[in-house]
């Protein structure tokens, strides 16, 4: 991105793992997307850790002069924090407080690589674009095919009258992250909600003043 193009977003949320893989490619790739973010001057939002993938792109995130904010939750401090914790950390109550926050102070969602809670955090952001709670783009980092399985799932889910072709559409996936921030940049907002995006009360994102753009 040329340095006179700003980026369409302020902050974008970012599920992964607290572990590294068994392979290099995934620790790559969450630089390469921390690298992308900073670039294109994006604060990130994360789960709050400091092990894993979640310390890898949120150290390079903060390293590049961009805003981290980590939401975790106390009970959680002692397995993914180790060491100095990066940037600004908000310790919330439980898991529910923690989604409804990173989702509120997120303009767009990516997931990396990672396990079930990676996985359920990035299909609750997809089941509430369905909904219409929120009308935000969310990208899977397909890092060397990782995700191909659960996109098939989500095809066949299509084929089988599951989901909605039009909202087959609510996953933008990339192998890249390049080429991934480009196509939420250029997301078109999926319009065939369950509900009205209004109709929906604000608790479900949570009730919690976003604070400034502090980049």
């Amino acid at each position: 991105m040329e340095d006179n193009m700003k980026s369409k977003f302020q902050r974008v949320c970012v599920f992964c793992g607290s572990s590294f893989g068994h392979r290099q490619v995934f620790s790559d790739a969450a630089i390469e997307l921390g690298n992308e973010l900073v670039e294109r001057k994006i604060n990130l939002v994360y789960g709050g850790g400091s092990i894993g993938l979640m310390g890898l792109i949120s150290k390079r995130v903060y390293d590049g002069s961009c805003h981290v904010l980590g939401v975790i939750p106390r009970a959680l401090m002692p397995i993914e924090i180790s060491g100095e914790t990066v940037g600004e950390v908000r310790i919330v109550a439980d898991m529910h407080e923690r989604k409804a926050i990173m989702a509120q102070e997120a303009d767009a969602f990516i997931a990396l690589p990672g396990g079930y809670g990676t996985m359920e955090e990035l299909l609750e952001m997809i089941t509430w674009s369905q909904l219409g709670i929120h009308k935000k783009p969310v990208g899977l980092l397909n890092v060397d095919g990782y995700y191909d399985c659960l996109l098939q799932l989500f095809d066949n889910g299509v084929k089988e009258g599951f989901i909605k072709p039009g909202a087959r559409h609510i996953v933008v996936s990339a192998p890249n992250a390049k080429e991934l921030l480009t196509k939420l940049e250029e997301f078109t907002p999926f319009l065939e909600h369950v509900a009205p995006h209004e109709s929906w009360q604000m608790q479900q994102l949570g009730e919690y003043p976003r604070q400034p753009n502090l980049h």
